[in-house]
């Protein structure tokens, strides 16, 4: 590690492992790369992250789908839970189509895309103006707003994919999240009311005016609430696909197609889930 003894590093590992730090030998590796020499850096670095600070936060960088993003302190970090459903996206829309990543946030979801479908269209929206900024260094095209606010009205109707990595913890158990995640992270991240779906139910509702007849929408959820929302989306002008579930099994994303007229569905909610690819 340029710059660092063994002993500094040592230290730096240490102090991260006694602050609760799982993997404290790489955080303060790290941290060493960001702080090159200076060791006076290094040690306010680990202090900062010894306090539950998000790593990213400290960095200033942060990693998804394999590309490395810029992260200002107060933005929301996405998380690796959400590759699946980004690579899933990817797969989805065609290589010129136009896609909205909702609620982009450093613009993760939309940088993958990008990457994985250079010629198509990608527009991120985002109500934050910190995150807007930051995903606009991430060479994101933002439109800020809430949700499809301030999207151009000539894209109504010509949208292939929207995602949406949107709020849906339940407010009651915003508790049960870890105290540095409470302590630090931006709560409108994380906050979907009371039974998580406010967000989300706007959402869905907005998106079919949006997305052109055979169009998808991938939205992230939790815990069982797809019970709650595949019926929503089902009145909302949606053909329900799939349940996506991680290697684990637990649920972690919805998938359905945007229909002009459906006959009202026999809906069934718990068909057999697919698991990501």
């Amino acid at each position: 590690m340029p710059g660092f003894s063994r002993a500094a590093l040592s230290e730096a590992a240490r102090r991260l492992a006694a602050a609760g730090c799982v993997f404290a030998e790489e955080e303060a590796g790290e941290l060493a790369q960001v702080a090159v020499d200076d060791e006076s850096r290094l040690s306010a670095m680990v202090e900062r992250r010894s306090t539950g600070e998000p790593l990213a936060w400290i960095t200033g960088t942060a990693e998804f789908c394999g590309c490395s993003l810029l992260i200002a302190p107060g933005v929301f970090v996405p998380r690796t839970q959400s590759e699946p459903l980004a690579r899933r996206a990817a797969e989805l829309l065609p290589e010129n189509g136009r896609a909205i990543d909702l609620g982009t946030g450093c613009g993760a979801i939309a940088r993958a895309l990008l990457d994985a479908r250079p010629n198509a269209s990608i527009l991120g929206t985002e109500s934050d103006p910190t995150a807007a900024r930051c995903a606009r260094r991430n060479g994101i095209t933002v439109a800020e707003g809430d949700l499809f606010e301030a999207v151009p009205e000539s894209w109504k109707g010509t949208i292939d994919l929207v995602i949406a990595v949107l709020p849906y913890v339940p407010t009651d158990e915003l508790v049960y999240l870890p105290r540095d995640v409470r302590a630090f992270e931006p709560p409108s991240a994380l906050d979907g009311g009371p039974d998580g779906l406010v967000v989300l139910r706007r959402a869905v509702g907005q998106a079919s005016e949006w997305l052109r007849d055979g169009g998808h929408l991938l939205v992230e959820i939790g815990g069982d609430q797809s019970g709650s929302l595949i019926p929503f989306l089902e009145a909302s002008r949606f053909e329900f696909d799939r349940i996506l579930v991680d290697e684990d099994g637990d649920r972690r994303g919805i998938e359905a197609t945007a229909v002009a007229s459906l006959p009202r569905p026999a809906s069934n909610p718990w068909r057999k889930p697919d698991q990501f690819q």
